[in-house]
């Protein structure tokens, strides 16, 4: 089984509805038997609460469902259990950078890393910003979900 953990900093708005996006994709494929999928954040500002409401409304415009997940912070062990670590900006990359374990620092990436569609390099967080912020983060998801599904693949 591979293992995708999706980070950010509150764990409310990006990384949950990257984590629901993509478990959609692998069940629309039938690849949820193969593929774990979890999202955590860098600070522990939101443990236990679920994702932003504007989140949820706009990937459930997409057809995901966001109401079961639920804010954690991410942890150390976090690098031993998961394949992929993927951060959504340079903060939170940096952030991770300093709890990963000797040894699992290839586990770490930047989730816009597999998308192809776009010329961003980081997943604004949309929380201060409007309804469209919410969009745009969604397509940037969307994207690289596909790439790193498709990456994925090749270790299946």
């Amino acid at each position: 089984m591979i293992k995708v953990l999706f980070v950010c900093m509150g764990n409310i708005c990006r990384s949950p509805t990257a984590h629901g996006f993509f478990m959609k994709i692998i069940k629309d494929q039938s690849l949820d038997k193969l593929i774990e999928v979890d999202s955590a954040g860098t600070h522990a500002y939101h443990i236990g609460e679920q994702p932003d409401p504007r989140s949820q409304t706009a990937a459930q415009r997409r057809g995901v469902d966001l109401s079961s997940l639920r804010a954690r912070k991410v942890t150390s062990n976090d690098f031993e259990y998961f394949d992929y670590v993927l951060a959504m900006d340079y903060d939170n990359y940096s952030n991770l950078e300093h709890i990963c374990p000797a040894g699992y620092q290839q586990r770490l990436r930047l989730f816009l890393e597999f998308g192809s569609r776009f010329k961003d390099k980081e997943v604004p967080d949309p929380y201060y910003g409007g309804d469209r912020g919410f969009e745009h983060v969604l397509d940037l998801i969307e994207d690289a979900s596909h790439g790193l599904l498709k990456d994925i693949c090749t270790d299946l």
